[in-house]
């Protein structure tokens, strides 16, 4: 039987400590041996990160027990963390712990004999850092990221590709780290080594540029001895992105770029040849011939944007073909043949793969989801075509009936352009409102603003689909998946597009009789939380808004007020500092809290060095100063960095979310303590 209830009131069975047990997803698979690997979240166990082994007999088990937090804070965003390989007395695992950031060494079927350091601590800064490593087991080294604080400042630091001797010398020792690369360029992607041993090739790039404008894929020869020749620029540029690099078998170098306005596929055959007009021994570098094809020229992405160091779209199986996640917003995964330029997809009921994936033999894995599943392991035999999975397999924690149906659509923005978005109409198989009154909806605005909304089963969305609000998740204009041209739309438009786009669906679904147009809230985190707050304080369009972690003050966050990863993005995304001080102020919502009208709520975590505290609480006393009585909460986590990753803060936060929306719009759920609106 179907009850009539209002929107928003609807009881519904998933609460917030069930959203938050399934929040996070696994990441960085890998094998070792036969075995398949990966890290998993934990928030039941502080939000640490778990490193899991898939058996002989299909259990998984848990590699390190608490407190072991198996993630990098390389670039703050981190990147792969772990390694392993396959010996004859057993594997061996090399891994980042998150708590003092040192690379360590572990035999995981010898458990008596704890991890054992292979990298110093520093004092210096942010210390000593390490991500993407990769084992050389003939050369008894781990080849690393390097990132080294030089001294206090967050723009302190330099990155270099370095490796890491295996017999635990460099644990006391920082001389004994053999830098492998110099720090001509502010950033580096680990360096992956060609299958005859000479030729290493690796990604870099410089402020101001951010790794999705223009990156340079580097290669150098390797000597005998391990050391590096002088690098060259193969491939990239100031305008174009290359996102990954691998050996293809045969010894051809495959990369990830953009230069066709979409991240492609191509190989490259390289060959050296002696300079023009050059005298033997002179020492000059041999000249480079090289023949570059495109293997699947399409408008649409195989690759995405670096946002961690060492991801992957892509991966070179032995006998030639390249297991490939492509589409709008890394939709499929399938099988490139580069001969035809044929992709053959695997079949499945997933949406969206995440850019993690490792081959082994005919054996694919990755990382994949629908809207009715959470993200699980899943494992592709290109041998059969068979897909099955094989960790973190979804289990419905309740009748999936509950869950949202959403719908993919395209909004027309201002001057006409595409808006894509995911739409969540509420949905309870028990309940229904009465049928002269609209739901309630809130706009979701991702993070990035380099990034992408995928479509995928999120118990958070459900939080409230289930009972009975509407969620729109925006894939504004600077979203990924849909080319540079729409990635571009965002270039000194931060805080104008973004803005505009979720406007213009949140009114459509109110224009078209979807949406009540007098309950219409918005929310996101980090550029999610701009987004929100800028909207907040620039248009009429919302009753209420959830900013999470967010910028707030442009001028601020420029001038140091984050790390130095993203410390020039606002180039590309507001415009020079120094050329356009005015836009900086004008966009930003710690300048405009007088125009601040509607309830909020603000969630941020103390411990955040990207979107630090500072900004909030300017934001808050320039609200008091200017005698702002605009009922809100602010609530401060400790212990939590950008993101938040522990189950009793998500419970806290998400329960405080859907309790603002109760008392703005008038609902009545059950269960949710209330949030006190102070002024």
């Amino acid at each position: 039987m179907v009850h009539t209830q209002a929107y928003g009131s609807w009881p519904s069975p998933i609460d917030a400590e069930l959203a938050a047990a399934h929040d996070g997803q696994p990441e960085y698979v890998g094998f070792v041996g036969d075995e398949a690997w990966w890290t998993e979240p934990r928030p039941a166990e502080g939000g640490r990160r778990a490193l899991v082994r898939r058996r002989p007999d299909g259990t998984e088990r848990s590699v390190l027990p608490e407190p072991w937090n198996v993630r990098s804070r390389v670039i703050e965003y981190g990147g792969r963390p772990w390694t392993g390989a396959e010996r004859p007395e057993g594997p061996l695992l090399a891994f980042v712990n998150f708590t003092d950031q040192r690379l360590y060494a572990y035999e995981p079927d010898a458990p008596e004999r704890a991890p054992r350091p292979l990298t110093p601590v520093s004092g210096v800064g942010g210390g000593l850092r390490w991500a993407d490593p990769q084992l050389h087991l003939d050369r008894g080294e781990v080849w690393c990221v390097l990132e080294e604080f030089t001294g206090e400042g967050a723009g302190d630091v330099r990155r270099v590709v370095a490796a890491v001797p295996l017999d635990g010398s460099a644990a006391e020792d920082r001389a004994a780290v053999r830098e492998l690369t110099d720090d001509t360029h502010r950033f580096v992607t680990g360096a992956r080594l060609s299958p005859d041993g000479r030729h290493a090739a690796w990604i870099a790039w410089d402020h101001p540029r951010m790794p999705w404008d223009g990156t340079e894929l580097l290669l150098a020869d390797v000597a005998d001895d391990g050391t590096f020749g002088p690098a060259r620029t193969v491939a990239g540029g100031p305008d174009v992105s290359v996102c990954q690099v691998e050996w293809a078998p045969d010894g051809a170098l495959l990369y990830s770029g953009d230069r066709s306005g979409w991240w492609n596929l191509y190989r490259m055959e390289i060959a050296f040849g002696a300079a023009p007009g050059a005298a033997p021994g002179a020492g000059v570098l041999p000249a480079l011939l090289s023949r570059t094809q495109a293997l699947c020229p399409r408008e649409e992405e195989f690759g995405g944007p670096l946002w961690k160091i060492g991801l992957s779209w892509f991966k070179p199986l032995a006998g030639g073909l390249i297991a490939v996640v492509h589409g709008v917003g890394a939709t499929s995964l399938g099988i490139l043949d580069p001969e035809t330029g044929e992709v053959v997809d695997t079949a499945g009921p997933w949406t969206a793969w995440a850019s993690s994936l490792a081959v082994h033999g005919t054996r694919v894995v990755g990382v994949a989801a629908s809207p009715r599943t959470a993200p699980e392991v899943v494992e592709l035999d290109t041998s059969t075509g068979r897909t099955r999975v094989i960790g973190a397999a979804h289990t419905d924690p309740v009748d999936p009936a509950h869950y949202p149906e959403p719908q993919i659509r395209t909004f027309s923005g201002p001057e006409g352009r595409d808006i894509h978005a995911h739409i969540y109409p509420p949905h309870n198989p028990t309940h229904s409102a009465p049928d002269d009154e609209l739901p309630p909806y809130v706009v979701w605005a991702h993070g990035g603003p380099t990034g992408h909304a995928s479509l995928v089963l999120d118990l958070e969305i459900a939080y409230f689909t289930s009972r009975g609000i509407g969620v729109a998740e925006v894939n504004y204009g600077g979203s990924t998946g849909y080319g540079r041209a729409y990635r571009n739309r965002l270039r000194e438009q931060w805080g104008v597009v973004d803005v505009e786009d979720c406007a213009a669906v949140a009114l459509a679904l109110a224009d078209e009789g979807t949406a009540d147009r007098a309950r219409l809230a918005i929310r996101g985190g980090s550029a999610g939380g701009w987004t929100s707050a800028a909207s907040l304080t620039s248009t009429d369009v919302y009753a209420c808004g959830t900013i999470i972690y967010p910028i707030l003050d442009l001028t601020g966050w420029a001038e140091g007020e984050t790390h130095d990863f993203e410390s020039q993005y606002l180039e590309s995304l507001v415009g020079p500092l120094a050329e356009v001080p005015a836009r900086y102020a004008e966009r930003s919502p710690s300048e405009h809290a007088d125009r601040l009208t509607v309830p909020f709520l603000l969630l941020q975590g103390l411990d955040d060095v990207i979107c630090p505290p500072v900004q909030c609480e300017r934001f808050l006393a320039r609200m008091e100063s200017e005698g702002r009585r605009v009922p809100h909460a602010y609530i401060a986590f400790e212990g939590e960095g950008h993101g938040f990753r522990r189950a009793d803060t998500m419970v806290r936060a998400l329960e405080a979310e859907l309790s603002l929306y109760a008392q703005v719009f008038g609902l009545h759920p059950t269960g949710v303590p209330a949030l006190e609106l102070g002024k």
